[in-house]
């Protein structure tokens, strides 16, 4: 198993802690973000990056891992990511150059 894998893995589990100790808040948010990822004028996987777009902007680690594993569970290719991360690399500059980088290894080894 991959680290990439076992940091996808320990994330999912954080937010599994998090439900149980404030399930109300939880469940609200898990419905925002199901109605956010379903598909619509943009595909799911249109959605999940930019997800992952806005996730390398801001530098969250754990939401850059969701988002590309949402993104390649829904179609996403790396060309399609490459491209998500170039805008996000426009928009966040240096610091999202670093994490554009998290996200394309992300990409790579999670199978």
């Amino acid at each position: 198993m991959s680290n990439t894998v076992e940091k996808l893995k320990v994330a999912k589990a954080r937010l599994m802690t998090m439900s149980r100790a404030s399930p109300e808040v939880m469940k609200s948010f898990a419905k925002i973000s199901g109605r956010a990822s379903t598909h619509g004028s943009f595909s799911s996987a249109q959605k999940e990056l930019m997800a992952v777009a806005i996730s390398v902007v801001i530098g969250c680690e754990d939401c850059v891992l969701y988002h590309v594993d949402g993104a390649r569970r829904h179609g996403a290719d790396e060309s399609a990511l490459i491209e998500a991360l170039e805008v996000a690399i426009e928009m966040g500059g240096g610091p999202a150059v670093m994490f554009a980088g998290k996200a394309l290894e992300a990409f790579r080894t999670l199978t």
